[in-house]
């Protein structure tokens, strides 16, 4: 612990004079900063993560618990040198350059969980959602998007993150948020937000999220059309299941549309709705995989992924 702080010390105080210095050489030092920060941010983790460490051992010594590790199902992290990352962010610059699947830790969740990490885009990307061929069920019940579900194993298996996770890697700092998106043509769209974040259980795990940037327009705000963002708008929302109805409808959404989502009355994007093996697609209610801006409400997407990485994001070299 002593360690990181003087490293962050030094770090500080590096960044500090390289700004000065930034004031007076006519040199472009933005990129050296944006590194160095990404430095002092890095051991800041680092050091909250062990402040937390020291303090749940302390607890445990207290309470006289045994503490079973194994492999699958790790209470804690080690001490010294810290055995998981708190994301795919930390994971890359710590030296995984590959995607694939990892053990994680965020900072508020007690145990590890496996997450694919997408390193290409500049490499960081947490992967919470990924739907390519209709092989796992998402018309689920609450407990099961609470912990999350689906194929942990494959590169292209479809999963779930689960709700209480995207609240831990979340609450740790400000996430942008990518969502891919492939059509039956072979298209390629995305839509990215700012400022993403799932707030816990207890407030039905509430949605936020900020400014749009992309190519598939912003179904998630619906402000394609002023006169659907009242019941369109997904920002600000609670999590709906078919066993749970958070939503603003009369009726079920995520019954209806036969998935877990942030529903309104009900929605411009249902990333979790039934796979149906095709595009357009005929049923009593759109209940597809659905981004209206790009395909309207009656076109079901070929595969989807979300993926959040920390906004302030720098590629160690």
């Amino acid at each position: 612990m002593q360690r990181l702080w003087g490293s962050l010390c030094s770090l500080l105080v590096c960044t500090s004079m390289l700004s000065c210095c930034c004031l007076s050489a006519p040199v472009d030092c933005h990129h050296e900063q944006m590194r160095l920060r990404a430095q002092v941010k890095a051991l800041e983790l680092r050091i909250k993560q062990q402040q937390l460490q020291i303090e749940a051992i302390l607890r445990e010594r207290e309470n006289q618990k045994n503490i079973d590790v194994s492999e699958d199902d790790e209470s804690l992290n080690e001490m010294e040198g810290r055995k998981y990352f708190a994301d795919c962010a930390e994971l890359y610059n710590g030296g995984n350059r590959h995607s694939g699947f990892y053990r994680i830790q965020p900072l508020a969740s007690r145990t590890s969980f496996l997450v694919h990490c997408d390193m290409t885009e500049g490499g960081g990307w947490t992967v919470v959602q990924r739907r390519t061929d209709g092989s796992e069920n998402f018309d689920r019940v609450w407990s099961d998007y609470k912990r999350g579900f689906g194929n942990f194993q494959s590169i292209n298996g479809e999963y779930w993150l689960g709700n209480d996770n995207l609240n831990y890697l979340t609450s740790q700092g400000d996430y942008t948020m990518k969502i891919d998106l492939t059509d039956w043509e072979g298209d390629k769209h995305y839509a990215q937000y700012k400022h993403f974040k799932v707030q816990n259980e207890q407030s039905s795990y509430v949605l936020s999220f900020g400014a749009y940037t992309g190519t598939a327009g912003d179904s998630l705000s619906g402000t394609f059309h002023p006169e659907v963002q009242w019941w369109a708008n997904h920002n600000g929302m609670k999590f709906s299941t078919k066993d749970r109805d958070n939503d603003r409808y009369h009726g079920n959404c995520a019954k209806e549309d036969k998935g877990g989502w942030w529903f309104n009355r009900c929605h411009s994007a249902n990333l979790n709705g039934h796979y149906y093996n095709r595009g357009p697609f005929n049923a009593n209610t759109d209940d597809g995989i659905v981004w209206y801006t790009w395909h309207g409400w009656w076109y079901s997407l070929n595969s989807t992924v979300i993926k959040i990485r920390p906004s302030e994001f720098v590629p160690s070299e």
